[in-house]
């Protein structure tokens, strides 16, 4: 007897695969070691630039190259890999903060329009992303497309942090220690909104990244400029390595913990 297709044997359904985001969890670490990066990206660059002589061209050069190699290697992992990842964010912060400087010195371009340039190109970057993959979320990023979109928007953050804590603590004659409270309080304000209005988890992320990158330069000035200028005093040599440090001792945890992998079901 011929079997209809009502009487075959319902076949198995497949086994879900499992994808991995290549970003990490957003837990306390994650935004400590990304304050921590953020600190860096400021100091590493005049550090560079400054105590080792190799002017901003050289510094941009280098680090770029640098950037370049660690992108190609975390878009080669096929999962979160976390010395990779936080390698590549120190790096592209040193770069952004560059970016910003290389318009400042060598351009003449002011703080002014360096901000709102880049404030323009994250949200263009923010657009073309929900336009092509209709998330924002940091908890999908499994796919090419979708890590070239938030390498990039990672980038023009960096950017517009470093133009508008320099633009804030210097054009605005602000100080370190009040930018760094106005941008720390601005902080506190997002999550609280988020906690007590409900606010969209993603649009309050995005926020407080991108307020972390002034916070963290703001950190970096007040800690490694001279006290005649309204910081410690500490260097940018020794700020840098402190923070390196920690950066480093932290990933270390993370990696052997793993408390800051997602996975994903396709």
């Amino acid at each position: 007897m011929t079997l209809t297709p009502s009487h075959h044997a319902p076949m198995p359904s497949p086994t879900p695969t499992l994808r991995w985001s290549k970003v990490p969890e957003v837990t306390a670490f994650f935004w400590i070691i990304k304050v921590l990066c953020t600190t860096v990206g400021e100091t590493a660059a005049d550090y560079l630039n400054g105590a080792l002589h190799f002017g901003l061209s050289g510094t941009t050069l280098v680090m770029s190259v640098l950037l370049a190699a660690a992108l190609a290697l975390q878009f080669r992992t096929r999962r979160y890999v976390p010395w990779v990842y936080w390698l590549t964010i120190v790096f592209i912060s040193v770069v952004g903060t560059l970016i910003t400087d290389n318009l400042t010195d060598h351009f003449g371009v002011s703080l002014w329009v360096s901000t709102g340039i880049f404030s323009v190109a994250l949200a263009l970057t923010f657009l073309a992303w929900y336009h092509r993959e209709h998330t924002l979320s940091i908890h999908s990023i499994f796919t090419p497309r979708r890590e070239a979109f938030y390498w990039l928007t990672i980038l023009f953050t960096f950017a517009l942090g470093t133009a508008a804590g320099d633009l804030m603590a210097e054009k605005l004659s602000l100080g370190y220690l009040p930018s760094l409270g106005i941008f720390a309080g601005l902080m506190v304000l997002v999550f609280a909104a988020q906690r007590l209005f409900r606010i969209s988890p993603v649009v309050s992320f995005w926020l407080a990244y991108i307020l972390t990158r002034p916070l963290g330069a703001t950190v970096g000035d007040w800690l490694s400029q001279g006290r005649s200028d309204g910081g410690l005093g500490l260097g940018s040599t020794n700020t840098s390595f402190i923070f390196l440090i920690l950066i480093l001792l932290l990933t270390i945890y993370l990696t052997l913990s793993r408390k800051d992998q997602i996975t994903q079901a396709s």
